[in-house]
């Protein structure tokens, strides 16, 4: 099944940023949008996986057909099915296989961006209806089986089966148009593989390709393909549609090896998964999600990896233990928020915006801990030991790391993860200066979702950081985190988190 990420709009105007968060800027035709235009753009983790849901699919008609068979076997089984003749229970057993095979081998999962409603439900249609001539012809065969009910039951799951993919192809088409199925990628270098790529990409629909970066951006054409040109690499590096970006692809050609390693090094830097187009044909691209929907040979050379099972894996742990932690943690909440209504005036929930996964901008729930004229939003000012404008009730909050408690909702919407690299505020300054430009590889620890707790927590880096040093032993902790990510070092770090917690008297939070 085709199905991946939404299109993004260049948000610079004149130079100017604008100042209202991405999805909230309208996409009209002033805005130089090329020929791939979503309706909605969609961060990177809101995106579904084509496979993953090839999968539930299938599982959802093998269920489907299953129940159908057995409920119409009993039906007919006077005896009790398992006392039924092989010859009799025969025909019920080889239709709901051949249906199932058929609806494979029509390609009834590929559900692809231009597929129209009657061709999938025509493939169904086919698949179901060889499935009941084999029921058929296997009941003529035994004797043993009344045709009539055969082909009721045929009927049925035809009838079934129809229902389910039209329901499935109505979710497709929903998703696509919500900007979840289709992946955004950035090309960098207007060359003839640019313009390769985004033929194939304007074929299949399977990839939107959201704009051009070329160094040369004064000596090139304002478009390539319909695809804008939105300026240099420097400009890519800055721009505000970049956590919405599933992928940038340089196209520059092999041959320029000093120009390509540039950058490399440039784009390295960033979240983002960094590919190369490779114009060798035959080129081995099996892992390479955009390969196989755009049919370009790419490889792949910075940035996270998509791993399906493991982000699936992930989010189901994250979704069941926090849905637990909920329950426990509300009587917990509501001495919490009673005792800062009672401390100090002013709203008992804190929020403040954070970079999440892909540097996505979200906004992080806390209970507030400090007066509310003292708040910092921005956390120009990180704080100190014996910090004034933190409460009492907000010292021992913090000491505890109870503050952090509504962050499960953050979790439960998919915004955070349980165990993942802190997420810190938008603009944080440490030692005077802009935390995320004192460490080249800052960014790296938004390449999975932020967490609650996490591997550079339960080391000992918790808390404020107030110089270069303890910036780069964060990232360096975060960045080895997510390259040993996995279910069970997860549930470790949970684990640890309270141990280590309780036994720290020392780190200023």
């Amino acid at each position: 099944m085709s199905v991946a990420p939404a299109p993004i709009q260049p948000l610079v105007d004149g130079g100017a940023l604008d100042r209202r968060e991405p999805a909230e800027i309208p996409l009209d035709s002033a805005n130089r949008r090329g020929p791939f235009r979503p309706n909605r753009m969609a961060p990177v983790r809101e995106r579904l996986s084509g496979a993953t849901l090839t999968r539930v699919f299938r599982l959802l008609d093998l269920v489907l057909v299953a129940t159908v068979t057995l409920a119409a076997a009993e039906m007919e089984a006077a005896r009790g099915l398992l006392n039924q003749p092989f010859g009799a229970v025969l025909p019920m057993m080889a239709a709901p296989v051949a249906t199932l095979w058929m609806l494979a081998s029509v390609s009834a999962y590929s559900l692809g961006a231009r597929e129209s409603l009657g061709r999938h439900l025509a493939r169904v249609a086919v698949a179901a209806l060889t499935g009941g001539v084999v029921g058929l012809a296997a009941g003529a065969a035994t004797g043993l089986a009344p045709l009539p009910a055969l082909s009721a039951y045929g009927l049925v799951t035809l009838a079934v089966l129809l229902v389910a993919h039209l329901w499935a192809w109505a979710s497709v088409r929903r998703w696509r148009n919500q900007g979840r199925l289709t992946p955004n990628v950035v090309v960098v270098g207007a060359t003839a593989n640019a313009a390769r790529l985004i033929e194939s990409a304007l074929s299949t629909r399977e990839v939107n390709v959201l704009g051009i970066f070329d160094d040369r951006s004064d000596r090139i054409p304002a478009a390539l393909g319909g695809v804008p040109v939105l300026g240099d690499t420097a400009a890519l590096l800055e721009h505000k549609m970049l956590p919405y970006v599933d992928r940038i692809v340089i196209t520059v050609t092999a041959s320029a090896q000093t120009r390509v390693r540039q950058l490399i090094e440039q784009l390295r830097i960033l979240p983002n998964a960094v590919t190369l187009f490779v114009d060798v044909e035959g080129q081995d691209t099996r892992a390479s999600t955009l390969s196989r929907m755009a049919d370009a040979p790419l490889s792949h050379v910075s940035g996270l990896e998509e791993d399906e099972r493991r982000a699936f894996q992930k989010r189901v742990q994250d979704l069941v233990i926090a849905s637990l932690a909920m329950v426990v943690a509300l009587p917990v909440m509501a001495v919490v928020a009673l005792a800062i209504r009672l401390d100090s005036p002013g709203p008992i929930l804190f929020r403040q915006r954070r970079h999440g996964f892909n540097n996505e901008a979200i906004t992080v729930w806390k209970f507030r801990s400090m007066r509310v004229e003292a708040t910092d939003h921005t956390a120009r000012r990180q704080v100190e030991k014996n910090d004034s404008r933190v409460t009492r009730v907000g010292r021992f909050i913090r000491k505890t790391s109870l503050d952090e408690l509504p962050q499960i909702f953050n979790v439960l919407t998919g915004e955070m993860s349980l165990v993942g690299p802190r997420p810190h505020p938008i603009g944080m300054m440490t030692g005077g200066e802009e935390s995320q430009r004192l460490v080249a590889e800052y960014a790296w620890r938004h390449r999975m979702k932020p967490g609650i707790t996490g591997w550079a927590q339960i080391n000992g880096s918790r808390g404020p950081v107030h110089t270069r040093e303890e910036v780069r032993h964060r990232v360096v902790l975060d960045v080895e985190y997510i390259e040993r990510q996995s279910f069970w070092f997860d549930l470790y770090i949970m684990v640890m988190t309270l141990p280590c917690l309780l036994g720290d008297s020392e780190a200023i939070r």
